[in-house]
């Protein structure tokens, strides 16, 4: 019976986790990194999940010691330090171990629940949108930015992105738009809102009403609906016709001829990405609307060791996260589509 606090593991690990009465919790504590994981980071949380497994369990919160962020992602510097040094069975490992757990959480049997109090970006939407609650607070910053480094949003978004209505899903993957609270919520990557005065407080609230369902628990918590409008509401008409469209180039035709000031800067903005991350994010979606959330992560598998590479996944870690002169210079796409079994097609370097 799991009916007394546990003990954490000791300060220095960058996931710490507890049991206190009826609440498993998982707290994400590598602040100077905005809680970028590991692979180390990843296995841990997965071990902590597979040990709960059979115990009495209300629920498991996840959540972070970090004012700023829940999760900025994996570490994806030290994925691209791997390419380089052509490590590529750590970056295999890292990824496989992700994707994992991601699946793993996707089917946990006892209710997940994410606080998200900051930034929450690529693998940090691993962490808290396969399962059944995320709860935001309005620091909440929420976005998949990978086309930005050369990349592709993985973690199974093109499962959960390809389901988002109508062009909602294409939008956040491609352009790497950041989610308020309200937008978050507009879409359903968000279940609840909790101001963040009062987010740290949702593991104690869960345990003292453990007979209470968790969705009316956390109502509880923030009676007052937010107030805010989503950006993405308001864009809606404009996000449906442009990014529903069957590809990249069709997509940029639609955004010239649109005739509004947001459709100009988003045009803008793909244009600074890296095509090659446009045309398999764009793809990634079409086929994962076709197929369950194991066979998509099998996929973004295949993909992500073949982006990374890649001269526009070394580039755009350069260019973002090493020097950070925000400069990139994008090779031409080896991106050639996908098989009929889901394998990546890649053209020679030209």
């Amino acid at each position: 019976m799991a009916t007394a606090p546990s003990p954490e593991v000791s300060a220095d690990q960058h996931v710490l986790t507890a049991v206190s009465g009826s609440i498993g919790s998982i707290r994400l504590n590598r602040p100077r990194a905005l809680n970028a994981i590991t692979t180390e980071m990843v296995a841990a949380i997965d071990s902590s999940l597979r040990a709960w497994a059979t115990e009495p369990l209300t629920a498991v919160v996840v959540s972070s010691s970090s004012e700023k962020a829940f999760c900025a992602g994996g570490d994806i510097r030290a994925v691209q330090e791997n390419s380089l040094a052509g490590n590529y069975a750590a970056n295999e490992r890292f990824f496989a171990t992700e994707y994992s757990l991601n699946l793993h959480m996707a089917g946990y049997q006892t209710p997940l629940v994410a606080l998200i109090d900051g930034i929450c970006m690529g693998g940090g939407l691993g962490l808290s949108v396969h399962g059944g609650f995320r709860v935001v607070s309005e620091k909440a910053s929420l976005a998949m930015p990978e086309t930005t480094i050369g990349f592709f949003p993985d973690i199974g978004a093109s499962y959960f992105l390809s389901r988002l209505p109508g062009g909602l899903g294409a939008y956040i993957g491609l352009t790497g738009y950041r989610l308020d609270a309200a937008d978050a919520l507009y879409t359903g990557l968000a279940t609840h809102f909790v101001p963040s005065a009062d987010i740290n407080a949702v593991p104690q609230f869960l345990a003292e009403s453990p007979r209470v369902p968790i969705d009316e628990s956390l109502r509880r918590m923030a009676p007052h609906a937010l107030l805010e409008d989503s950006y993405l509401a308001t864009h809606r008409q404009g996000i449906d016709w442009c990014f529903m469209a069957p590809t990249v180039e069709e997509l940029l035709r639609r955004l010239r001829t649109h005739d509004s000031a947001w459709a100009f800067e988003t045009a803008e903005i793909l244009e600074t990405k890296s095509l090659q991350s446009l045309q398999v994010t764009s793809a990634l979606l079409a086929w994962g609307r076709q197929h369950d959330l194991r066979r998509c992560l099998e996929t973004e598998l295949d993909v992500a060791l073949r982006v990374t590479r890649t001269a526009d996944f070394i580039e755009g870690v350069r260019a973002a996260l090493v020097d950070k002169d925000r400069t990139p210079r994008w090779s031409r796409s080896q991106f050639a589509g996908f098989d009929a079994f889901g394998k990546s097609q890649w053209a020679d370097p030209a």
